[in-house]
């Protein structure tokens, strides 16, 4: 779409900003956007295209905004936020070629799990605990998977990434999130390089976007620092929840076809 009505960028603009307010919270920002998106009449690839756009501003304010109160170590997620950035680059070629059928049919199942794990696992705090496997190994496996998916896929990426890095890494709730949003911020900018290669990407919508983006991500961060796990946790299984339901209920949904509902 070339040329895209003001109001209708204006309420791109507020659907974003809403977005990362609550992506740099619990993940699930495309829940807000993608929809939004779609609804303004652009094609379903040039949605995921600009929704990498505006998605690497909102979590790239996140991340700085962690980093910058300490709770992420830049210099030793680096590798690993590069490895994230070429695998989710390669999903992002990937999901030109090849249709998601399974993915859609097993997410919204998984993504409920999780949101039942956050639920009812008693003691997650923002205290870190120890580690299943080793930072090395969890950089070279969790990362590089996470990352594929997020370009062949996308919803749930910060869901999976906060549950890998509280499950396996052994971090707490609030060091969780600040660290997926460094991750995600890569996945993002690695999505946005392929899609803008093949050039499915609105950058004056998505410029406009990301700013709003930006300004929200940076609220959310802030909120997530103050109040920790009692605002990560519940709004973590709340967003599950939501993005299952979007998932089943949208008509294409394979599974629903396969039902014939």
């Amino acid at each position: 779409m070339s040329d895209v009505a003001t109001h209708i960028v204006v309420l791109l603009a507020l659907a974003a900003f809403a977005a990362g307010f609550v992506d740099s919270i619990a993940g699930g920002g495309g829940l807000i956007a993608v929809p939004a998106l779609l609804l303004a009449g652009f094609s379903p690839a040039e949605t995921l295209g600009t929704n990498k756009l505006q998605g690497v501003f909102g979590t790239g304010s996140a991340a700085l905004h962690y980093a910058s109160k300490g709770q992420v170590d830049v210099r030793k997620q680096l590798p690993w936020t590069v490895l994230a950035f070429f695998a989710c680059a390669a999903g992002a070629l990937i999901a030109t070629k090849i249709p998601g059928t399974a993915l859609r049919i097993a997410l919204p199942f998984v993504l409920i799990a999780i949101a039942l794990y956050f639920a009812l696992k008693p003691n997650l705090t923002d205290v870190d605990r120890a580690e299943r496997i080793s930072p090395r190994v969890f950089g070279l496996t969790v990362m590089p998977l996470i990352g594929l998916y997020d370009g062949i896929f996308g919803p749930g990426t910060g869901s999976f990434l906060i549950l890998a890095f509280i499950s396996l890494a052994g971090y707490g709730v609030l060091k969780a999130t600040a660290h997926t949003k460094f991750i995600n911020f890569a996945t993002n900018l690695g999505g946005l390089a392929a899609f803008a290669a093949v050039g499915v990407v609105s950058w004056k919508v998505g410029l406009v976007m990301g700013v709003a983006q930006f300004a929200g991500a940076r609220l959310g961060s802030g909120l997530a620092m103050k109040n920790g796990a009692r605002l990560i946790k519940p709004l973590l299984v709340l967003i599950c929840i939501a993005m299952a339901a979007r998932l089943l209920i949208d008509p294409a949904n394979p599974l629903r076809m396969m039902l014939g509902v």
